[in-house]
């Protein structure tokens, strides 16, 4: 989701925090060769929130079609003697909610944190200035980074495929130019069993955004984007696991 925590310094060194309504949502302009999934990256936010928020039953979108990107949020503006407790029974709300809202995992706060108290966008978890050199000193493999946000884990029959092949466009399902980003990771697939748009990690590959499907690609299967023809030859046929992620 879109990141609202923000720094207001200046706020902090007021005795009560402030609350209210966010402006009207951001609208983004669609232009010639925007896809979704190029605007989701963009704005921090997921492919299902943008088909939620703008009522698109497909991936399909059109120059200067204009697209709601974030949703308005009542907020409040953490300030010096502020607790969970109190902020949470001066807006109704249980201590609970509020931590679920903002995707907390302690009831530590600080005077300039902007927490979400209605709306369906949720706020990243904050990060303290220690819990960042403790990640950085610890940081954790790419598999062990996929596994900590694990939403599915499966075992898929694996193919290759290139978009060098004569006739081949190079346009995914979802308009990803393969032969203009020869260095994005796309998998082919089943839209039944891994929905466009996700973030995915296949062993062997890394992570990758399920972007295309195929007409062989059905059930347990995927097909793997290689640039190169001959490594999508030599990848062959592959059993893998594969991790949708949150």
């Amino acid at each position: 989701m879109k990141k609202h925590i923000i720094a207001l310094t200046a706020i902090a060194t007021l005795s009560v925090g402030a609350a209210g309504q966010a402006s009207a949502s951001s609208v983004h302009t669609v232009e010639k060769g925007d896809t979704l999934w190029s605007i989701s990256q963009a704005e921090n936010v997921s492919v299902q929130d943008l088909q939620q928020w703008n009522n698109l039953n497909s991936t399909i979108i059109f120059p200067s079609q204009q697209l709601k990107v974030e949703e308005a949020l009542e907020t409040y503006v953490v300030v010096s003697g502020d607790t969970l407790s109190s902020i949470a029974k001066k807006h109704n709300m249980t201590i609970k909610q509020l931590m679920t809202s903002n995707q907390l995992t302690s009831d530590l706060i600080i005077p300039g944190d902007k927490l979400v108290l209605e709306g369906s966008n949720v706020i990243q978890p904050k990060v303290s200035a220690a819990t960042t050199t403790s990640a950085t000193s610890n940081a954790p493999t790419s598999e062990a980074k996929a596994t900590a946000s694990v939403e599915k884990e499966l075992t898929m029959t694996s193919t290759a495929y290139t978009a060098s092949c004569v006739g081949c466009s190079g346009i995914t399902a979802t308009g990803i130019n393969l032969k203009a980003n020869p260095n994005q990771k796309v998998i082919s697939v089943d839209p039944n069993v891994i929905p466009l748009g996700s973030r995915v990690w296949v062993e062997g590959y890394g992570e990758a955004i399920a972007g295309d499907t195929g007409g062989s690609i059905k059930g347990n299967k995927i097909d793997i984007f290689i640039p190169s023809k001959q490594a999508a030859i030599n990848w062959g046929h592959k059993t893998v696991k594969v991790k949708i992620l949150n």
